[in-house]
């Protein structure tokens, strides 16, 4: 990598890739709160707290490091000949072509 300027990266991670770890980590809360209430009288209530308060502390490091790796799985690093590719816009999308240049 001896010039940056050569190189482009490109980020394709999509809603549909961190989806299921999503739905898998609401279902650990809601699994919390469920044992939270089974937990909760009024000579428990510390229980109660103290065991939603364990379980996110403890499954948050593995939302975080599942997001993390996905997101780093989907990064890729491109090789590009200097002036052959045209700039993306501020948005990322690449500029609109003429159909008539193209066509010609």
């Amino acid at each position: 990598m001896n010039n940056i300027q050569n190189y482009r990266l490109r980020c394709t991670l999509t809603f549909g890739d961190i989806y299921g770890q999503i739905i898998v980590w609401l279902i650990v809360i809601f699994l919390s709160l469920a044992s939270a209430l089974a937990l909760w009288s009024s000579a428990r209530q510390i229980y109660a707290l103290a065991t939603v308060g364990l379980i996110l502390v403890l499954s948050l490091p593995f939302l975080l490091f599942a997001f993390v790796t996905t997101l780093l799985n989907n990064i890729e690093v491109l090789a590009v000949e200097p002036g052959t590719e045209p700039q993306p816009s501020a948005t990322g999308n690449q500029p609109l072509q003429n159909p008539a240049e193209s066509a010609g």
